[in-house]
């Protein structure tokens, strides 16, 4: 029996039904009967690691129905009361060269925002206006990431929304509809569990990170990864004194 929030469906009739992934599956494609999942991916433009995440999202198979889901990570961070990499001086300082090895390592192109932190909030809402799509997103993360542009920057976020159809862009990412579903992606992600992006949702399970794609495949490829005595035994481990805040 397959796992409850899974479905089952024909490989050929989810590749026709989603022209959005116009991107090669490098992974076998699994037998006619095989059931694969549903995975929410929770993403802000601002992270870095969530842009080398969407650069590889060709690792995934092609018959998951991904839903992209843009969120405010800074309303992660006030949620579970912790701050980002970029806001602890040595971490940033790390995190970035990481990102820049990462990049190297993996193929990815990389030229960084003029500035970072920067405020993400109207590329969410933007990416939201514009439909929503896997498309969409991955050309966000490239505008800022690949591209080195920067929405405060009036000439490249007004050419940046013309491309994907907006001429009013001022207009489209200020509508009530757009804010509402940021909100909603949002509190979905808390609720859910998730504290950090890029993050994967599937039945409940979340993956956080860049680096747990591998740990995400292997749950794709076998739930059971999840219920090991190893796994069962970790999950259960006794919480130790809590740090006074």
């Amino acid at each position: 029996m397959a796992p409850r929030g899974w479905r089952r469906i024909d490989g050929a009739a989810a590749w026709s039904t989603r022209p959005q992934r116009a991107f090669m599956m490098t992974l076998p494609l699994p037998p006619p009967d095989h059931v694969l999942p549903t995975i929410d991916w929770y993403f802000d433009y601002i992270s870095p690691f969530a842009y080398l995440a969407s650069e590889s999202l060709e690792r995934l198979p092609a018959e998951v129905e991904l839903r992209p889901r843009p969120i405010l990570f800074a309303a992660l961070l006030q949620h579970w009361n912790t701050l980002g990499p970029a806001e602890i001086s040595p971490m940033r300082k790390f995190t970035f060269r990481h990102i820049r090895w990462l990049a190297d390592r993996h193929g990815i192109e990389l030229t960084p925002p003029p500035a970072h932190p920067f405020n993400p909030l109207g590329l969410l809402r933007l990416g939201i206006a514009a439909g929503g799509d896997i498309d969409t997103a991955r050309r966000l993360f490239r505008f800022v990431w690949r591209d080195g542009c920067s929405a405060e920057d009036r000439s490249q976020w007004r050419a940046l929304a013309a491309e994907l159809g907006i001429d009013d862009v001022d207009t489209a990412i200020a509508a009530p509809e757009v804010k509402q579903a940021l909100r909603e992606n949002t509190e979905k992600a808390i609720a859910g569990g998730v504290f950090g992006v890029p993050s994967f949702v599937v039945d409940g399970q979340v993956f956080w990170g860049f680096d747990s794609i591998e740990f995400l495949l292997a749950y794709l490829r076998d739930t059971g990864v999840l219920d090991t005595p190893g796994m069962r035994a970790i999950d259960a481990m006794p919480e130790g004194p809590q740090r006074r805040s």
